[in-house]
């Protein structure tokens, strides 16, 4: 009788064919899902609020926004007193030069529109040659031109303390004493409304009105 094969005995426990590790290998670890990450512990140190962040750079345009606003100009008696101040302008020139310097000073403040009524020329040594001229006429006729206001008046020294003021004096220190110069300049200075312009040596002319021009 021919012999039957008896048939495998399945169990129910089994899944299918068990793989069987390889001698040597480790296992792979199991990754871990990715999702969100805890909150990172709290670093121990000084106790209290924590730190606030550092300020923000300014831009060019943040600077200049906050850029104070200049200073106001002064008023009042400080300004008053800052206006009524002279400029002062020195032209270096010899005792024989002074008068022709100041001439070229004249001729460029006419050129470059003031008025002839707002120009005093002053010379602390010949008089200029328009002043001996118009003296020719007498006193009257003389002082009646300054007065009128409405042409450059030549005046000597001496005739500083008599004339009225005008916007521009011009001084031509062409004396050879230094007395006389020291004693027109500052009767020349309070007499210019806005400008002096002095022609002659600097080193006589700052030891006077001592302005360091």
């Amino acid at each position: 009788m021919p012999l039957i094969p008896e048939e495998p005995q399945i169990h129910e426990s089994a899944q299918g064919p068990r793989a069987t590790p390889v001698t040597g290998r480790t296992a792979p670890t199991p990754r871990p899902v990715p999702g969100p990450r805890p909150a990172a512990p709290s670093r121990p140190g000084r106790p209290g609020p924590p730190r606030p962040a550092p300020p923000m750079q300014r831009t060019p345009r943040d600077a200049a926004a906050t850029k104070p606003a200049p200073a106001p100009a002064p008023s009042g008696p400080v300004a008053a007193a800052a206006s009524s101040a002279p400029q002062i302008q020195l032209i270096p020139a010899s005792a024989e030069g002074a008068l022709d310097a100041a001439e070229e000073a004249v001729d460029l403040l006419l050129d470059a529109g003031r008025a002839p009524g707002e120009v005093l020329v002053v010379t602390t040594g010949d008089p200029h040659p328009w002043a001996v001229h118009e003296l020719s006429f007498g006193e009257a006729s003389y002082w009646t031109q300054h007065d009128a206001g409405d042409d450059v008046f030549y005046a000597d020294a001496a005739a500083v303390s008599r004339a009225a003021s005008r916007p521009v004096v011009v001084v031509a220190v062409n004396g050879e004493s230094g007395a006389t110069a020291d004693t027109a300049l500052p009767l020349a200075h309070s007499r210019a409304g806005a400008l002096l312009i002095v022609c002659g040596d600097p080193q006589r002319i700052n030891a006077v009105l001592g302005a360091g021009v």
